[in-house]
C-alpha cells in the first residue's frame, strides 16, 4: 500500500536580470518591471487549485528559486508566504529558501527575507574570479558575492547555502581550489559544489567553451573534496556539502523520493495519491504571458509515473544520497512488489555496486564511481 510521504512546495519566479549562458532553467531576462502583485496573486491562485493534492498534510520546506527570487521585494515574498500558510499548514520547523544573486542584494534586503519568513537563503556565487564571472554572465563581481555571504552569516537566519562551480572554461586546479578557499572562508554552513556541464539549447552548447581536461577534472574534484573533509564538512548529496545539521531539508525530501508540489511558470510536481495507487507529475505554464493570462488553467501537463519506470525514477532520486536506503522504503514510496527487484538487486550485488543487510541497501565506492551503470540496472526492471 503506498504511503504519503512528506511534502514540500517549489515555488517558480521566472525572471533574471540576464540569461547565463550555461543556464537551461525556465528564466527569462527582465524587459520592463516585474508584475509583483500579479505574479503573487497567480502563485496564491495556482496552489489554491492543487489544494486537492495537499492530502490532509503540513508543509515540510519551500524552495523559492527561479531565475532570481531576490528581484521581488521583500513585502511580495511576505505576501506570498502569509499567503501560502492560510491555504496549507507549516510544519513547526518548516525550511524556507530564496536563491539569491549577489547582485540583486542591496544593504538590508536579507533582512527584510528574513522578516517576510525566509529562514534560508542560498547565494548563486559560482566563482571569486572576474575573468568566470564574466564568461559565465554573472552580473555580480567578487566583492558583491562576498558581501551577500556576510549579509546572510549577519541577520539571523537559520542557515544558508553557496552555490560554487568548478570545471570552467579554462580552469586550472589551482584557481579551482583558490575559488574554494575564498567560499570557504565566508564560512558557509553548506555549500553545493558542483561541476560546470553544457547543456542542451543553451549558447554554451551552441558555442562550447574550452573546459579542462578530465585529468584536471579529477584532480579539481579530489582535492577539494579532501579540502572541504578537513574543514569540517560531509558530503551527503553527490554535489552537496554541509556542516553537521545543515543539510537542505528541501533537497533530502526530494531525493528521498517525497513528494512537491510546483506552483509558477513551468514549475514540476510529483505527488503520491495512495487512494488511486499512483504517483502523477504535473507540469505549470511555462511561459510568464500565458501563466498570468485571466481565465488560463496553469496546470499544463499531468501524468502518472508508469509502473515500469519507477524502480529507475525512485533509484535516480535516492542515488543522490550518501546515506543508506531502508529496504522497506522502496514498497511504501512506490506501492510495487519488491520482488520486482530482484534480479536488478543481484546483478548489482555480483558487480559490487551495492552491499545489503537486513534493513539497508548500500551503494560500495565502485558504485560510486560507476553509478550510471547501476542506473542502467533498474531500466524497465
Amino acid at each position: 500500500m503506498l504511503q504519503l510521504p512528506p511534502l514540500s512546495l517549489y515555488v517558480h519566479i521566472p525572471w533574471c536580470v540576464q540569461k547565463c549562458p550555461y543556464c537551461d532553467f525556465n528564466s527569462h531576462a527582465l524587459k520592463d518591471a516585474i508584475p509583483e502583485q500579479a505574479y503573487v496573486d497567480a502563485l496564491l491562485d495556482d496552489l489554491r487549485q492543487d489544494l486537492h493534492l495537499v492530502q490532509g498534510r503540513r508543509l515540510h520546506s519551500i524552495f523559492i528559486g527561479g531565475g532570481t527570487p531576490s528581484l521581488l521585494s521583500p513585502e511580495a515574498i511576505a505576501r506570498l508566504l502569509a499567503g501560502v500558510e492560510r491555504l496549507v499548514p507549516f510544519e513547526a520547523d518548516i525550511e524556507i529558501t530564496l536563491e539569491a544573486n549577489p547582485g540583486t542584494v542591496e544593504a538590508g534586503r536579507f533582512r527584510g527575507f528574513r522578516e517576510a519568513g525566509v529562514n534560508r537563503i542560498s547565494i548563486g556565487v559560482q566563482s571569486f574570479q572576474p575573468d568566470q564571472l564574466a564568461r559565465l554572465g554573472r552580473i555580480h563581481d567578487p566583492e558583491q558575492a562576498r558581501f551577500a555571504a556576510r549579509e546572510a552569516a549577519s541577520v539571523g537566519l537559520n542557515t544558508f547555502n553557496l552555490d560554487l562551480m568548478h570545471g570552467l572554461p579554462e580552469q586550472r586546479l589551482e584557481d579551482a581550489l583558490q575559488d574554494l578557499e575564498q567560499a570557504l572562508s565566508l564560512a558557509p554552513p553548506h555549500l553545493s559544489w558542483y561541476q560546470l556541464t553544457i547543456e542542451p539549447n543553451t549558447p554554451f552548447a551552441s558555442r562550447p567553451p574550452a573546459l579542462p581536461e578530465d585529468e584536471v577534472l579529477a584532480d579539481i574534484y579530489e582535492q577539494g573534496h579532501a579540502l572541504l573533509l578537513a574543514r569540517g564538512y560531509r558530503q551527503y548529496e553527490v554535489s552537496a556539502y554541509a556542516r553537521p545539521g545543515h543539510e537542505a531539508r528541501h533537497n533530502l525530501n526530494y531525493w528521498r523520493f517525497g513528494d512537491y508540489l510546483g506552483i509558477g511558470c513551468g514549475a514540476h510536481g510529483k505527488i503520491t495519491l495512495p487512494l488511486e495507487g499512483k504517483l502523477v507529475r504535473t507540469v505549470k505554464v511555462k511561459h510568464p504571458k500565458g501563466y498570468l493570462e485571466p481565465g488560463r488553467p496553469y496546470l499544463d501537463q499531468y501524468w502518472p509515473i508508469a509502473p515500469q519506470d519507477l524502480s529507475l525514477e525512485y533509484f535516480m532520486n535516492r542515488l543522490r544520497l550518501f546515506e543508506p536506503i531502508p529496504r522497506d522504503e522502496f514498497c511504501r514510496l512506490t506501492g510495487l512488489d519488491p520482488e520486482r527487484l530482484s534480479a536488478p538487486l543481484s546483478e548489482a550485488m555480483r558487480l559490487e555496486l551495492l552491499v545489503e543487510d537486513e534493513q539497508h541497501w548500500r551503494v560500495t565506492p565502485l558504485g560510486r564511481r560507476f553509478l550510471n551503470r547501476l542506473l542502467d540496472l533498474f531500466i524497465g526492471d
